[in-house]
C-alpha cells in the first residue's frame, strides 16, 4: 500500500515490526522521528493496532498510519482506524508528539483519512474524546466531525461521507 500525501504531511501505513519499534520506543536506520516521538498515545494506538493485527490479519488500508511531516521528513505522530468497517462505519483515532500540536496537523491527517474512507465506499467515520481535551474537539470540528453526543466523559462525533462518485453514463 502506498503512502497517503496532503501538502504538508505524508501518512505511512505501518506494518507489525514497525508498530513494534513503535511501541518499544527503539528507532532503527531509517526511522527519523521527533525527539518526543513516540509519546504516550503513540505506544496506545499502537498496541491497539498490533492486537488487532494479531487477531484479524494485515487490515490495510484500515490499519495505523505512521504522520510524517513533509517538512523535515520526522515522524510526529500517528493516526488510525480503529476495527474494521462496520455497516459502511468505521472508527478513528489520532495523536501528535507534543512539539508538533497546534499547527492543524491532526486535522489535516483526518481529512486524508475521511477521503480514503470515502474511497472505499464507507458512509461514515467516528471518533470519540474526553470532555477535557478541547483541543481535539476543535480539531475533528475542522476536520467536518460533528458533535453527536456525550457518554459520561467522552465526547462522541461522526463525519458522514458523500458517496464516491461515479462515472456518468452517455447514452
Amino acid at each position: 500500500m502506498t503512502d497517503l500525501r496532503t501538502p504538508r504531511l505524508r501518512l505511512h501505513p505501518i506494518d507489525t515490526a514497525e508498530g513494534e519499534r513503535i511501541v518499544e520506543r527503539r528507532a532503527e536506520a531509517g526511522d527519523d522521528w521527533a525527539e518526543d516521538f513516540p509519546f504516550d498515545g503513540d505506544i496506545f494506538g499502537v498496541r491497539g493496532f498490533l492486537a488487532a493485527t494479531a487477531a484479524y490479519g494485515d487490515r490495510r488500508p484500515f490499519g495505523h498510519y505512521r504522520i510524517t511531516r513533509t517538512a523535515d521528513g520526522k515522524a510526529i505522530g500517528g493516526i488510525g482506524f480503529k476495527g474494521r468497517p462496520d455497516n459502511g462505519r468505521i472508527e478513528v483515532g489520532y495523536g501528535l508528539a507534543p512539539s508538533a500540536r497546534g499547527n492543524g496537523y491532526a486535522a489535516e491527517a483526518l481529512a486524508a483519512l475521511l477521503s480514503l474512507a470515502t474511497e472505499h465506499g464507507l458512509s461514515r467515520v467516528v471518533a470519540e474524546t474526553t470532555s477535557d481535551n478541547i483541543a481535539s474537539q476543535r480539531t475533528l470540528e475542522r476536520a467536518g466531525f460533528r458533535h453527536i453526543g456525550t457518554n459520561n466523559d467522552l465526547h462522541r462525533y461522526e463525519a458522514l461521507l458523500a458517496a464516491p462518485s461515479q462515472p456518468t453514463q452517455t447514452r
